[in-house]
């Protein structure tokens, strides 16, 4: 496939019919007046990373607890690197380039310390309480916990920047194990409603593959780098094997270390691509000439081709079996239940042992409220933070992980 060039679209703005329109964005729920310097979605971009929430990634596990080692990347550095494919993938297609990056740079933001182990024992502490989710968790933060502005709760976000965080994954209604929207979701949408039926814009669907394009590959690179597996092993999965031995074939005697970036960069430069074609190929099918007409269209816009999403599965299940079921990633995440565990029934006891700002919002232990608050409590924490907590409240000398 020959390499995409930037599309110029004959439209005034330059973006394709079918993209998200900052003049025409459905606003914000609390109006504001327009800055004279940047569209409405550049400052939704702006105010994500400005907030605590997305500081707070820099030490929130991707897959290695922070200790680990230093060149592992964290939670913040994975959504930068998420923003800078969706960002080159929605110049190509004539998309909302600051929309797509806004969504890249939130889309973790509610994600607990620990990664993945750190919110399932979570979610399983809040399952009397009301549940936890890390994407209700992302809309919960920037309608209601951050609190920088006097006129309003949250970042005060576009709509369209709502619904790609809630929806970027896909619909949320109706739901197919019958569970209750996650309340954050369903007390927002009661007031704003952010259309949970439909798909969410283009530049949301990019954002999601987006990510999968990064961790994918990039936990490629860490894998390599953590001696969880080699890069013969990889030499048998499809795509994957073919893209080292082509590096080998063109730099032939290079250090494996080079070789291992080499072939993740054109992994990556693989994904872009057929990303880009299958998505422009279901524009042209389907005829799509507005962004509404994206969200009705009742199946995503932006796919990749069959043949790249079955090797993508099959990178997924390597990975899955030979980096995150490890038993180096697994006893640290057995770890990690216990500190996220521990501290969630101790405070959920005792809530006197928040601090006066968060113990004013629940009304008594093992309570509804109080787990909310708990919960919202101990998901804000980084790693290091809960390290510290997990210390100060059970006073044990020694680090648990």
């Amino acid at each position: 496939m020959a390499r995409p060039s930037v599309t110029e679209f004959d439209t005034p703005d330059g973006l394709a019919p079918w993209a998200t329109k900052a003049a025409a964005t459905r606003g914000r729920l609390h109006p504001e007046a327009e800055s004279r310097t940047r569209t409405p979605l550049q400052r939704d971009r702006d105010r994500i990373i400005h907030c605590g929430a997305f500081r707070r990634l820099k030490h929130k596990t991707q897959v290695f607890v922070y200790h680990e080692g230093d060149y592992y990347r964290t939670r913040l550095t994975h959504s930068l690197e998420v923003a800078q494919i969706a960002r080159s993938i929605s110049r190509v297609l004539g998309l909302d380039e600051d929309l797509a990056e806004a969504l890249a740079l939130a889309h973790d933001l509610g994600h607990t310390c620990f990664g993945h182990a750190g919110e399932d024992a979570l979610a399983g502490c809040m399952k009397p309480y009301g549940g936890f989710d890390h994407n209700a968790h992302a809309i919960r933060l920037v309608t209601r916990l951050e609190a920088r502005y006097p006129a309003f709760d949250g970042l005060n976000l576009t709509w369209e920047t709502l619904e790609g965080i809630a929806k970027h994954n896909g619909p949320l209604i109706p739901r197919l194990d019958n569970d209750p929207l996650p309340e954050a979701i369903a007390g927002y949408d009661a007031i704003h409603p952010l259309e949970l039926g439909t798909y969410a814009g283009p530049e949301a669907q990019i954002a999601a593959l987006s990510d999968d394009i990064a961790y994918n590959n990039h936990d490629i690179d860490d894998g390599l780098r953590a001696g969880l597996f080699t890069i013969d092993d990889l030499m048998s999965l499809p795509m994957v094997g073919e893209a080292f031995r082509k590096v080998e074939e063109r730099w032939p005697g290079v250090e494996r270390s080079r070789l291992a970036h080499e072939a993740v960069r054109d992994l990556i430069g693989l994904m872009i691509e057929d990303l880009i074609g299958e998505t422009r190929r279901r524009a042209i099918e389907s005829g799509v000439a507005s962004v509404e007409d994206v969200r009705a269209l009742g199946r995503p816009l932006a796919a990749f081709t069959p043949e790249m999403d079955r090797s993508m599965r099959t990178l997924k299940d390597f990975l899955f079996l030979n980096m995150y079921r490890h038993w180096r990633v697994l006893r640290m995440g057995g770890k990690a239940h216990r500190v996220v565990r521990e501290l969630f029934g101790d405070v959920i006891n005792e809530p006197r042992l928040m601090t006066d700002e968060r113990r004013n919002h629940t009304d008594g232990p093992r309570s509804t409220a109080t787990g909310r608050v708990v919960s919202d409590y101990i998901a804000g924490m980084t790693d290091r933070y809960a390290l510290i907590e997990h210390k100060r409240i059970f006073g044990l000398d020694t680090d648990p992980l």
